[in-house]
């Protein structure tokens, strides 16, 4: 076993938000290392979650704790986010926490606490802004760029969903010599009997980079129904309104995950995607993928999906119908689905989030120092 193995923290605090996909991300995260008698303290940031999430997290063990911080995004300047630092220092002072694991980089600028610090950059607004917009970021929105900047150089070790994401964050960040992979995963339950002929998709539908706009056009000429689930409208505003496909609105996992075990097709148009956590979910549950011909799904999934440009809804509505009038084509790229959902586990992924933690455990020690705090 490697020495970064060896090394683990007996105390992790990690921040999240429940707002998208770093909810189910932190939480799955918490339970594997609650079962390796690792104690995590989750801090919440942003929006406060509702019930069923804060129920959520209670049935996974680890202790929860809401700030009336922001989130980096729902600000318009550096102000707003001046009491981070200290705010997230004096919580890990106080928990004792052994190391800090943040899932904004923002959330490291400034932070002055002699603690191994790890981010992991799920995505960031200027990435985002590249590969939607087309575009360098407004420089009303530079402050932002500068605090991500400051994080990734204050952490021991950066973390991505991807290859392809990391890629876009040295595009935008320049060279990170302490970035590593590693995989989101999923814990899929087994596949239902049958399927129904539907096309299912999830997403933050107001946030323009998951293109709802595109698939609820191609919806129009669908023979199937598509069903699009997920918020139609975001805590910034934004709103998407659906024409042609039906909307499920926000669902408790274990219904969106029976809903993906129904799909017979699941459909991802989105423009920017670090990784595609829904689109794991439904593959695990043997749905065809349709997905945006983007770096990230490529990267992910050649070879097991069918790929379109982003923009196009005809493009989406002509392999639907592709798809629904070839059902041993459609079983079979639902099968390799199936098997390269298969690699993407939670296992994996949490023996790599401890590997990165072992990693940033020795950078952070003084010269010389070596063992473990466990």
């Amino acid at each position: 076993m490697s020495v970064e193995l060896l090394m683990r923290p007996r105390r992790v605090m990690m921040t999240l938000d429940a707002v998208g996909g770093v909810w189910r991300y932190a939480l799955d995260l918490a339970a594997g290392l609650e079962g390796e008698g690792i104690r995590t303290l989750l801090v919440g940031s942003g929006p406060a979650p509702n019930a069923r999430q804060r129920a959520e997290c209670a049935a996974v063990g680890a202790e929860l704790h809401w700030t009336d911080l922001p989130l980096d995004w729902l600000v318009t300047d550096a102000d707003g986010l001046a009491e981070v630092p200290a705010t997230l220092a004096r919580i890990a002072t106080d928990w004792q926490a052994d190391l800090l694991h943040l899932n904004l980089p923002s959330q490291a600028a400034g932070l002055e606490i002699d603690l191994p610090v790890v981010v992991a950059s799920h995505s960031c607004v200027s990435t985002w802004w590249r590969a939607v917009r087309g575009d360098l970021l407004p420089a009303d929105w530079s402050w932002l760029e500068r605090h991500n900047a400051l994080g990734l150089r204050r952490a021991e070790v950066v973390l991505v969903p991807s290859r392809s994401h990391g890629e876009n964050v040295v595009a935008v960040y320049g060279p990170q010599p302490r970035l590593e992979v590693v995989h989101n995963a999923a814990a899929v339950p087994p596949i239902a009997c049958g399927k129904t002929e539907m096309v299912l998709s999830a997403g933050r539908w107001w946030d323009e980079a998951k293109n709802g706009r595109t698939l609820d056009r191609a919806a129009a000429a669908s023979p199937w129904p598509v069903v699009m689930a997920g918020a139609l409208q975001g805590p910034n505003g934004e709103r998407l309104r659906l024409d042609h496909a039906r909307a499920a609105g926000e669902l408790p996992p274990h219904e969106l995950r029976q809903l993906m075990r129904q799909a017979a097709i699941f459909a991802a148009p989105s423009r920017y995607e670090p990784f595609g956590l829904a689109v794991l979910e439904a593959a695990g549950s043997g749905a065809a993928l349709l997905l945006a011909d983007i770096p990230t799904f490529r990267e992910l999934w050649a070879d097991a999906a069918i790929f379109v440009p982003p923009h196009e809804p005809a493009a989406f509505a002509e392999a639907i119908r592709t798809l629904a009038d070839d059902p041993p084509w459609r079983f079979d790229l639902a099968e390799r689905a199936r098997r390269r959902a298969g690699a993407f586990t939670t296992h994996r992924q949490l023996t790599g989030t401890l590997h990165a933690y072992g990693t940033a455990m020795l950078r952070h020690a003084p010269a010389g120092a070596s063992g473990s705090t466990s």
